[in-house]
C-alpha cells in the first residue's frame, strides 16, 4: 500500500461511483431509536403522530445502509465502496471514524422509490505520523438530481501509511466555525443515558461493524457507534435549541474525540454564539462529554437550529 504524493493530489476531487439509496418508514423508526429517542418524541418514534417525520440526521446512516434492507457485509460493504483507481484500501478493522457533518436542504420523504443516490468526491487527502485521513464529500439526491442534504466524513485509518510523509491536499471542506466561548458557562446542558443494548439497536440502521458487538480491535472492548453518539448530540441539541421541531436543525457536525461504551451516560453543552444572518437560525458552538470517563467524545460541535420561542433548558 504504497504511493507517492503527487500521485494521490491527483485524486483528490475525483468522484466515486454514485451509490443508490433507499429507505422506508420503518428504517426512520429503526433509526431514531437507535440514536434514543424517547416515546415522548412521537414525531420521530410513532408513525401515525400528526408531525412524524425523519429525524433530520438520518442521512448519515446510508453511507454503509444504501439500498438495501437486510444484513450486509461490513468489510465488503466498505472495500467495495472505493471506486477511484489508485486510492488503497484501508483494513476496515482498522478504520475510525474522525469528523461528521450534515447540511439539511430539504426535508427527506418517509419512503423513497428507486433513483435515489448518494454522490460521492475524494475532498481531501491528509497523512501524518499515525496514519492517514481521508475525507469525502457526498449529498444526497433524488431520481431527478435534486439535492436534499450535504454531508462531511472523514474516517481516521491506524493500519499504516501511504507515501510515509506528511501532507495534505484538500478541494473542498466543511464550512469553518467559531468554538466555544471561553469564561461563559453554557446556556443548555443536557444529559442522557445511553442502553447497554445501544449497539445492538444502532447497528440496525446499517453499520454492521463487528466490533460493536464485542469484535475486539484494539479499543478496549465494545465501542457504541460514533454516528449513534453523533445522533445522541444532534438529538440533544434539537430538543434544547429547537423545541424538538423535525424542520429546527440545518446542520450539525463535530469530531470524534473519545468512544463510548453502551450504558455511558452523555452530557452535551451548548453555547449560542450569534444569529445567522442568511437563514435567521442560531448558531451554537457545542461538545458531548463521557460522564463515566470524564473525557470529551464529541468534540469542535456546531449547529445551525431554528430557536424555538421556549426552547428547552
Amino acid at each position: 500500500m504504497t504511493a507517492t504524493v503527487e500521485q494521490l493530489e491527483k485524486l483528490v476531487g475525483q468522484e466515486y461511483a454514485s451509490e443508490p439509496v433507499g429507505w422506508n418508514t420503518r428504517d426512520l423508526l429503526t433509526y431514531a431509536i437507535g440514536i434514543g429517542a424517547k416515546t415522548s418524541e412521537k414525531q420521530f418514534v410513532y408513525e401515525l403522530d400528526p408531525s412524524f417525520a425523519a429525524f433530520p440526521t438520518y442521512p448519515v446512516s446510508l453511507f454503509l445502509k444504501g439500498a438495501d434492507q437486510d444484513v450486509v457485509n461490513f468489510s465488503e460493504r466498505v472495500e467495495g465502496n472505493n471506486t477511484i483507481k489508485g486510492l488503497p484500501n484501508f483494513d476496515p478493522r482498522r478504520v475510525v471514524h474522525a469528523s461528521q457533518t450534515i447540511e439539511i436542504l430539504k426535508p427527506l420523504p418517509l419512503v423513497t422509490g428507486a433513483g435515489w443516490r448518494l454522490k460521492k468526491r475524494l475532498a481531501s487527502i491528509r497523512e501524518n505520523n499515525s496514519g492517514v485521513i481521508i475525507e469525502n464529500e457526498f449529498t444526497l439526491v433524488d431520481p431527478n438530481d435534486t439535492p436534499y442534504a450535504r454531508l462531511f466524513s472523514a474516517s481516521f485509518n491506524l493500519a499504516g501509511k501511504i507515501t510515509g510523509k506528511r501532507f495534505a491536499r484538500s478541494v473542498t471542506s466543511p464550512p469553518q466555525h467559531e468554538s466555544i466561548p471561553k469564561n461563559r458557562s453554557p446556556d443548555w446542558v443536557v444529559r442522557e443515558q445511553t442502553s447497554p443494548e445501544q449497539a445492538l439497536i444502532y447497528r440496525l440502521s446499517g453499520d454492521y461493524n463487528p466490533l460493536h458487538v464485542g469484535a475486539d480491535a484494539g479499543f478496549g472492548g465494545v465501542i457504541l457507534h460514533g454516528l449513534s453518539t453523533f445522533g445522541f448530540a444532534a438529538r440533544a441539541i434539537l430538543n434544547a435549541v429547537g423545541g424538538g421541531q423535525p424542520s429546527a436543525l440545518r446542520y450539525f457536525g463535530g469530531r470524534f474525540t473519545a468512544p463510548v461504551a453502551p450504558g455511558d451516560e452523555l452530557e452535551t453543552s451548548a453555547w449560542a454564539i450569534k444569529k445567522n444572518a442568511v437563514d435567521s437560525t442560531t448558531e451554537v458552538a457545542f461538545e458531548v462529554k463521557n460522564l463515566r470517563t470524564g473525557k470529551v467524545v464529541f468534540g469542535g460541535g456546531f449547529a445551525r437550529v431554528v430557536k424555538a420561542e421556549r426552547s428547552r433548558l
